[in-house]
């Protein structure tokens, strides 16, 4: 029996996960999930998928996106992430999805994915300053993945169609550290306003997991937990961003880091949410972590009455 009721954060092969919208509900009610968070990155359309699905069998579909944010600060180049989940009635509201999807469509789309191929040549294609790729990568063997693309469909491109196997060289050309790195993302200024005028829950995604020891599935393309502090203030501003929780039941995350962001969300009055981050059955499965009974029945009970 799991230790907790339910898993809020979770990805579909609408993302980069491996599973389709019905298949990850049907697995999470397998594990004996209560309630299922589908979280995938800054889209929701497969979300009446898995609410379906979760109306069938008997499973509670928390419906929420990942949102990426980007920064180009002096001491940060790269993304973090914010969950924002909402009632589902809000799908069927067509000033909240319009601008919901006009504001999340800034952050990704062929125009980003043109400029990061254009800089992986520049830097290590045949004629590139460091040249390990023996042809040029093509903006169409990576948009042929997914109309979602994320680093997972850049790593597959370059295993696939380039014969890539080491997953050092593969981060040397793709991770956030990669001379040819361009963040996904928009910024803050662009999902406040969303935040002021509709009533749905932002929680800062997965806050320490880059400065879990060790290598890890969830921590290689996160900054260390330090940087994120250094950031947090802005994320809590009202005036800046203003968000509601914390994720603090994390794979990724220590028994250190987990008490002090609980210390952290005590201090300001945040919600405490927890997840799994599933993206396969292997590697970042289902099922690892979560929240309480308790702690669920208070975030679907301020879902359900807003």
């Amino acid at each position: 029996m799991l230790p907790f009721s339910g898993d809020l954060h979770n990805h579909t092969a609408v993302s980069d996960g491996a599973y389709q919208p019905s298949e990850l509900i049907k697995q999470a009610n397998q594990l004996g999930i209560k309630a299922i968070g589908v979280t995938d990155h800054d889209t929701f359309d497969g979300l009446p998928e898995a609410i379906l699905t979760g109306n069938q069998i008997g499973i509670q579909v928390v419906c929420g996106v990942e949102v990426t944010l980007c920064f180009k600060r002096p001491y940060f180049t790269g993304s973090l992430h914010v969950l924002v989940y909402f009632n589902e009635t809000w799908l069927h509201d067509a000033e909240f999805t319009t601008m919901f999807k006009t504001i999340l469509n800034q952050g990704r789309g062929k125009q980003l994915v043109l400029q990061r191929v254009t800089a992986i040549n520049e830097e290590f294609g045949p004629q590139g300053k460091q040249p390990i790729l023996k042809r040029q990568l093509y903006p169409e063997e990576v948009l042929s993945y997914s109309p979602n693309i994320t680093r997972k469909h850049f790593f597959q491109a370059l295993s696939e169609h380039h014969g890539f196997t080491d997953r050092d060289q593969l981060n040397k050309i793709i991770s956030n550290d990669s001379p040819a790195y361009i963040p996904s993302g928009i910024e803050m200024h662009l999902l406040s306003p969303f935040l002021k005028r509709y009533p749905v829950i932002a929680v800062l995604a997965h806050p320490a997991a880059g400065s879990f020891p060790g290598k890890s599935h969830y921590s290689e393309v996160l900054p260390p937990f330090d940087i994120v502090k250094q950031l947090l203030p802005e994320f809590l501003n009202p005036s800046i961003l203003g968000i509601h929780g914390l994720e603090v039941y994390y794979p990724g995350h220590t028994d250190e880091h987990k008490q002090e962001l609980i210390e952290i969300a005590h201090t300001h009055d945040l919600i405490i949410t927890g997840g799994s981050d599933c993206h396969d059955s292997i590697n970042r499965p289902l099922g690892i972590n979560g929240v309480d009974t308790e702690t669920l029945e208070q975030l679907l009970k301020k879902l359900l009455t807003t």
